[in-house]
């Protein structure tokens, strides 16, 4: 889950780490550190430091910790799983939180769950219950929160088919239940990507949600337990067969493009699977992978994502938009011409 948006101008100059930290501390109980890595806290495995950071490990904490950094204007960076980001090497300026609030209940025909449960454990919480339609849950690496956030979908799926309601924390700091029809869903966009949508380009003054998913509310369909499992083991023996699990990734790199060809396919068909930029290379299993196989930097992974999108532009006239989300400081980062040869076949 990652979201952002600034209320108010901050000078992260005087942003005083230690300050904050012990403030957090003493006013929520709640553990900071300092200059925290933060490629350990996404599957890229990329990214510099946290200025501060901690970790949310239930809704409280949660609430707690978004007021405090809003009423001080200290900027705001959630995260989930991390594995729809890219963390700049430069790092992320303010306060980082891990949202690890994951408490979950099932109850007639519905799941409710916090933020940070991952998609995967609410696939397999509603298997267990005998309720079918979040089964897409297991090949989706992130939270609940971010699930919602992006409007996440597999296997011809999506949160958009089986959302009720979300409770928000609005910017004013009251909670609010909003129903799917206010939810703004469509293709991998919501309404808090809009409201809080992370600049590509964000300065080192990052930005701090407006909105944010505390929970969300699911209707599901009963059906038989044994029935679902089989399509949860279908899912994973697909993901097996055709993504480079096991392997830092971010997951899909660009959306599917309109049309019947997805992004995927596009890219493999122009032979750039193995293209390479420093540490990160086009997957050859999966072309809308970027992996970072050899120790490779988040500018690394960037650039390369750059070279894809050019070259597919430059030979088919698509222009694909990234599904990954570049997050932090990028104030240093520049972008590198493609090298004047052709792409690996």
């Amino acid at each position: 889950m990652t979201e952002g948006r600034a209320a108010a101008p901050v000078d992260v100059e005087r942003f005083d780490p230690v300050a904050i930290g012990t403030e957090i501390q003493r006013r929520l109980g709640v553990k900071t550190s300092r200059d925290e890595p933060l490629g350990r806290f996404t599957t890229m495995r990329v990214g510099g430091r946290a200025d501060l950071f901690a970790v949310a490990h239930n809704a409280f904490e949660l609430r707690g910790l978004v007021k405090f950094a809003r009423s001080r204007r200290i900027p705001l960076t959630l995260l989930g799983r991390g594995s729809n980001v890219v963390i700049a090497d430069g790092g992320v300026r303010g306060l980082v939180v891990q949202d690890r609030a994951e408490g979950a209940e099932v109850r007639e025909g519905r799941l409710t769950a916090e933020a940070g449960v991952p998609m995967a454990r609410a696939a397999t919480l509603t298997q267990e219950a005998g309720l079918s339609g979040l089964e897409f849950g297991l090949a989706i690496p992130g939270t609940v929160g971010g699930a919602v956030w992006a409007n996440a979908g597999a296997h011809e799926s999506d949160v958009a088919g089986v959302i009720e309601s979300a409770t928000v924390l609005l910017a004013d700091g009251t909670e609010r239940r909003r129903p799917a029809a206010e939810l703004g869903l469509a293709y991998r966009e919501s309404r808090f990507k809009a409201v809080s949508d992370v600049a590509a380009d964000t300065s080192p003054g990052d930005r701090s949600p407006a909105e944010i998913v505390l929970s969300a509310t699911f209707a599901l369909e009963p059906a038989d337990p044994a029935t679902i499992r089989e399509r949860l083991d279908a899912i994973r023996r697909w993901r097996q067969a055709h993504q480079p699990l096991g392997i830092p990734s971010a997951g899909s790199v660009f959306r599917n493009p309109p049309g019947e060809e997805s992004a995927g396919a596009l890219i493999d068909r122009l032979g750039l699977k193995g293209l390479t930029e420093g540490g990160a290379t086009v997957s050859p299993k999966h072309a809308n992978f970027i992996v970072n196989d050899r120790r490779g930097t988040a500018a690394d992974v960037r650039r390369l994502g750059e070279r894809v999108r050019a070259e597919v532009a430059r030979r088919t006239g698509v222009h694909l938009v990234f599904e990954i989300v570049f997050v932090g400081d990028w104030s240093d980062w520049q972008p590198v011409e493609p090298p004047d040869r052709e792409a690996p076949a």
